[in-house]
């Protein structure tokens, strides 16, 4: 089979796998930028949200959909009854390098199944990623899987070669992981080895902290093992406090046929929307655990982005000041993001903010701060009823 057949095939269930900013900011189709008419987005190309607002887009794929595992959600199962594909390291490299040449892609998101084991499995991924870097000299954008039982030198080989490295840690706990997947050990296996990314991240830097190292992230499915909101965003804090992981990303669900889950519900939307707002709150804002505003059951309201529903318990009464808060006060503050508030501090120093239309210049959604600030004293005036003004799931997912 013709290598971009074998990708199209690939595409069409890798969906499960996350990067860039949350999927449903994502835009699956590519502008091919000269005469060729390939479908880029059924190739597996998608549009990735980067740092700093930057678009790029990336082959999201993998060696072999053929797998030895037999987690209970995923489509590449090794009971399943599934045509499977694979490459070779040399034709994995060969064909990314034909789409970068052709402008389509700007970097690769490279995964695997599992085959012959995890130390096996890594090591024709690193060999991938040996021929781009060597051969081929390519320096862009690589994103590369570390499989479960990966040893710590392929760890350290992963990370001196590419931008981002990550495990999927899958479940939030170890009966959540059972439900999910059974041949997987979450603190015997998985998480051991966020440690040792951390731990090499952490030696690269020390005595150099300009040098520059690979970014950690992990997956978690959420909305299929009954696990709650809490338990979910514990571990995500650790994560994120304790080995400084760049993102927790989040696989909500979806009922794969042929599958043991293919009964279950879908997970809920609005929930996947929220769990990431919350992540985005522990991760950037300065809250912790204690402050996010969970409900009976330990799950976050899904009426409102977390954000907002933590500034109407504790902001309604003591609207801050915008002319005397602290950074860290006006991040909490809805309507007002990370860029906001910085633009807000620095713009203090030059003049006092009276009136909202001097916040709206410097990009702050009016409605959603107006209710929990003072100008110069005084309560702002908006006309609209704002306490019953909920904004989409989609424009919430910035958490301005």
């Amino acid at each position: 089979m013709e290598a971009f057949d074998k990708l199209r095939m690939v595409a069409a269930d890798i969906h499960h796998e996350e990067e860039g900013a949350p999927p449903i900011t994502l835009r699956k189709t590519s502008t091919v930028n000269n005469s060729c008419a390939l479908d880029t987005s059924q190739l597996g190309v998608f549009h990735a949200q980067m740092g700093g607002g930057k678009t790029t887009p990336l082959l999201k794929t993998m060696l072999t959909t053929a797998c030895e595992n037999n987690c209970n959600y995923c489509v590449f199962r090794q009971p399943r009854n599934y045509q499977r594909h694979a490459f070779a390291p040399e034709e994995m490299a060969d064909v990314f390098m034909r789409m970068l040449r052709r402008g389509l892609v700007e970097g690769i998101f490279l995964s695997s199944g599992i085959v012959g084991g995890g130390v096996k499995t890594q090591d024709r991924l690193i060999k991938t990623i040996e021929i781009l870097r060597t051969r081929y000299r390519f320096r862009g954008y690589i994103h590369l899987k570390v499989m479960p039982g990966a040893d710590q030198a392929q760890i350290e080989r992963s990370m001196q070669l590419c931008d981002r490295v990550s495990i999927n840690l899958e479940g939030v706990t170890p009966q959540r992981l059972q439900f999910l997947a059974p041949m997987k050990d979450l603190y015997g296996d998985l998480y051991p080895r966020i440690g040792m990314m951390d731990r090499f991240r952490r030696s690269r830097q020390q005595g150099n902290p300009a040098q520059k190292t690979a970014s950690i992230t992990t997956q978690l499915v959420v909305g299929a093992a009954g696990e709650t909101d809490v338990e979910t965003l514990q571990l995500s804090e650790l994560l994120y406090k304790r080995h400084g992981l760049a993102r927790v990303y989040y696989s909500g669900f979806q009922p794969a046929p042929d599958t043991p889950l293919e009964n279950l519900p879908g997970m809920d939307y609005t929930r996947y929307v929220r769990l990431y707002q919350a992540s985005f709150l522990l991760r950037d804002y300065g809250f912790g655990m204690e402050e996010l505003p969970f409900r009976s059951g330990g799950y976050l309201p899904l009426d409102a982005d977390p954000k907002l529903a933590w500034a109407r318990e504790n902001m309604d009464e003591k609207p801050v000041e915008i002319n005397q808060a602290e950074m860290e006060t006006l991040l909490r503050i809805p309507g007002i993001g990370k860029i906001g508030a910085e633009r807000i501090y620095n713009s203090r120093k030059e003049r006092k903010f009276t009136e909202l239309q001097q916040l709206v210049s410097l990009g702050i959604a009016p409605k959603r701060a107006a209710p929990f600030i003072l100008l110069d004293g005084h309560k702002p005036v908006y006309q609209l009823d704002l306490w019953n003004y909920v904004p989409s799931a989609l424009s919430e997912i910035r958490l301005r």
